[in-house]
């Protein structure tokens, strides 16, 4: 999701969506419905992530996907989204977001972004992770955990009675605090019915304000870090996200509902280190 500096709007790349109308509040069967679509997320990114190898092509892992959410009774929420040709995004080394899989060869070293939503029932859940590919440094390996990290210094301020602010600052005084650029023109999002609702989730803020959040939201909260300057560019494909200095970026997210007791992360995958 994009926004425009200084005017955030919910967007992903340049469409607004201006139909939405404030915040919707999910009730206890809609959210049954995101969970049942959580699960699908989740089990598809636990599928990736054992397929990830020297020597895959990006559109073999984007096929394992697709196959695997229909399979599981699901549909993927970005084939054919304002036009997204493939079920999964597969951002390399520099991409940030929104890489189309297409031919392009796993390789040893390469950092590997992966976002996967899916649809159950109407609803969508959304989620992502980056890992390394083999041996690589480790100033890469830095990055990747330093962008986990801050995910989940995100999702410790979603309790009812913060604010955005709060989820925002967290995120941006953890990243910045290790010296990572963080991402200001694509955040995160409201998400229910449609893959992105309000409110918009940026990763980077003033903690106590902006909107209150309240049991029955859900948000996607998905901080992306860059080794260097937070600025980016789109390719000419008009899709795909990339870091302007060519620096390697990071991307973690998870779909969250908040609830009376605190945030209840429904994305989380079963093997998954939480810290």
């Amino acid at each position: 999701m994009k926004i425009e500096i200084d005017k955030p709007q919910n967007m992903f790349l340049e469409d607004i969506v201006s139909n939405v109308k404030g915040i919707t509040l999910k009730s206890d069967a809609e959210l049954h419905q995101m969970r049942l679509a959580a699960r699908v997320v989740s089990a598809v990114i636990e599928l990736l992530l054992e397929s990830i190898r020297p020597g895959i092509k990006a559109k073999d892992l984007d096929g394992i996907a697709d196959s695997e959410i229909k399979r599981l009774g699901a549909k993927p929420s970005f084939k054919g989204y304002r036009g997204f040709p493939a079920t999964i995004c597969v951002s390399f080394n520099e991409e940030i977001v929104h890489g189309i899989p297409g031919e392009r060869i796993v390789s040893d070293g390469d950092v590997l972004s992966l976002d996967v939503g899916a649809i159950v029932g109407g609803y969508h859940s959304d989620s992502a992770v980056t890992v390394a590919v083999g041996e690589v440094g480790s100033e890469v390996l830095d990055l990747i955990e330093a962008t986990r990290l801050s995910l989940e210094e995100g999702i410790s301020k979603v309790v009812p009675g913060n604010r955005i602010g709060d989820v925002s600052s967290a995120i941006q005084n953890f990243a910045e605090s290790r010296g990572y650029g963080v991402v200001r023109e694509y955040v995160g999002h409201g998400i229910g019915r449609a893959l992105h609702e309000e409110p918009s989730v940026p990763n980077f803020g003033d903690p106590g304000k902006g909107l209150l959040l309240r049991p029955g939201m859900v948000i996607a909260v998905e901080p992306m870090l860059n080794m260097g300057s937070w600025r980016t560019r789109v390719l000419k494909d008009d899709w795909t996200v990339v870091t302007e200095d060519g620096g390697l970026s990071a991307h973690f997210e998870h779909t969250i509902a908040i609830t009376e007791k605190g945030a209840e992360v429904l994305t989380r995958r079963t093997h998954e280190i939480v810290s």
